[in-house]
């Protein structure tokens, strides 16, 4: 059996930024908070957990007082470090510095947009961490879109400035700013800010030809992960015989039947581990 990881998968700079943070914090104390699950990808989570991080609810943390607590990649709205900083609560801030670029600009359109009555418009998962951080520097009054059917939900008649989640489909994101022109006003002023982080979409040429060489792709990532049901759609439009997997429990051996060839791929969020542990389970059982 002929099996190959694409090492072009695995973690992106963000999420190896937040791991290591979480690491070398541990390496200090037996226990760290971290708001959220750190990374999405519960095999990496359970992990990190034997090392002493605990993940908690926005919920459970503002409770806490005096104790240190990591923020993930995703980042944070202001309310977080305000808590914290009212509460002794320490911080280690492992934001994605794309993340805290976006949320200046998401900032910085919102103080503008305030004295124009416009309206800042982001393109994202409902409830996703990024995009509450995003939407917490317009004090939560952005207009959220999950799809190019809720551009109605925006006003026609209002400036618009139209951002994206940095990890979602860059095709979609295109297709909607187009609605989005097209169906403001004549004359009302449109922004539209690309801030898709390039990590994700610049993934896609490769994994596309990546796909193509094999009988079957395995793609290894968490189910939280936007980035990661993203590129596994990329997969399956050029393979068919593409699966997405969390763990190792979950491969069927039926899905080999006639194979000869096996592609293992991952999303931003998906440990190099994994996907070799994934790889050591197909020699043992095919070779």
């Amino acid at each position: 059996m002929i099996v190959e990881i694409d090492r072009r998968s695995g973690f992106c700079f963000g999420v190896i930024n937040a791991i290591k943070a979480a690491e070398d914090e541990l390496k200090q104390t037996k226990q760290l908070y971290c708001l959220g699950d750190i990374v999405h990808n519960g095999m990496e989570v359970e992990r990190l957990e034997k090392m002493g991080l605990k993940s908690i609810s926005k919920e459970k943390f503002f409770t806490l007082s005096n104790c240190k607590v990591l923020i993930r990649a995703h980042g944070e709205p202001p309310e977080t470090y305000e808590y914290a900083k009212a509460n002794n609560v320490e911080l280690i801030d492992a934001t994605c510095p794309v993340v805290l670029t976006l949320q200046e600009k998401v900032k910085s359109s919102y103080s503008k947009h305030s004295q124009m009555e416009g309206q800042v418009v982001i393109y994202g998962k409902k409830g996703h961490a990024e995009i509450e951080g995003l939407n917490g520097q317009t004090k939560h009054n952005a207009i959220i879109i999950e799809s190019i059917a809720d551009v109605d939900k925006i006003d026609k008649s209002r400036p618009v400035s139209l951002y994206s989640q940095t990890t979602k489909r860059i095709e979609d994101f295109h297709a909607i700013a187009q609605k989005v022109k097209e169906t403001t006003e004549p004359g009302v002023p449109v922004e539209i800010k690309d801030t898709i982080c390039r990590q994700v979409s610049n993934r896609v040429p490769n994994l596309k030809k990546f796909a193509e060489r094999f009988d079957m792709i395995l793609f290894v990532a968490g189910r939280k992960s936007s980035n990661g049901q993203y590129l596994y759609t990329i997969c399956k439009e050029v393979n068919d015989g593409s699966y997405f997997i969390t763990r190792i429990d979950e491969i069927k051996k039926e899905w080999f039947e006639g194979v000869k060839s096996v592609g293992i791929c991952g999303a931003t969020s998906t440990p190099n581990w994994l996907m070799e542990d994934v790889e050591k389970w197909i020699h043992s059982n095919f070779d």
